[in-house]
């Protein structure tokens, strides 16, 4: 039987060409990988950093009573902090790095939130009444420079997204100044700051619905930082 040379004039070998069965055969053995997830996370980041910030709020205003710290605690817990895990993990999935970077910090903002009243309300972590005022303080400290940080890092974002870390930013020195100096004033001033920054996340959630459905993109401000 005779070799099969590759290199053999095709026109020797009855039916299909040897270059075309090769070509074949590697088509076969390499098929196209599939196509990239699309879409927009911020479409289910935003509206569930929203619906908590209002919430929260509305308790730091005043609208229960003042022992009633845990009135937010089901709408942050079961919708903020884990819509934003959600957005964090679809941010990444599709390679928003930064997204997932902002999605995935304040879900674990909302999340520590949320374990920190429980856990002070119920005695979890054996903090003392005493102790109750810096361990606050040590929270909202902590997330401060966190948030901070995040707002620096993310100066070559468009303006609005500034603003929002901005009044975040603003909103935990006031209620930092506020549960130090036991200030009823600085913290329903700082609930207004917070409705202050949900609103403004209800602008970038309109330009992610707009741009999803099809419409045009809201102006959202030239950075801070350029290049």
């Amino acid at each position: 039987m005779t070799a099969l040379n590759p290199n053999a004039d095709e026109s020797s070998h009855p039916g299909t060409p040897i270059k075309e069965v090769v070509a074949a055969n590697e088509a076969i053995a390499t098929p196209e990988a599939p196509a990239a997830p699309a879409g927009d996370p911020a479409t289910l980041g935003l509206p569930s950093f929203i619906v908590g910030s209002v919430a929260l709020g509305l308790v730091l205003i005043g609208m229960v009573p003042a022992n009633a710290v845990g009135a937010s605690l089901p709408i942050i817990l079961a919708a903020t902090a884990a819509g934003l895990f959600l957005a964090t993990i679809w941010s990444a999935n599709v390679g928003q790095s930064a997204v997932a970077s902002i999605f995935g910090i304040f879900a674990g903002f909302w999340l520590s939130y949320a374990v920190l009243v429980l856990g002070l309300t119920h005695n979890w972590f054996g903090v003392s009444a005493a102790a109750a005022t810096s361990t606050q303080e040590l929270f909202l400290t902590s997330w401060l420079i966190v948030v901070v940080m995040l707002t620096l890092a993310t100066l070559r974002l468009p303006l609005a997204f500034t603003v929002v870390f901005a009044l975040i930013d603003v909103a935990l020195v006031l209620i930092l100044i506020g549960t130090a100096q036991a200030s009823t004033g600085l913290v329903k001033t700082a609930g207004y700051v917070v409705l202050a920054f949900a609103a403004a996340g209800v602008y970038l959630f309109f330009n992610s619905l707009s741009l999803a459905t099809g419409g045009k993109a809201l102006p959202l401000g030239t950075p801070v930082l350029r290049g």
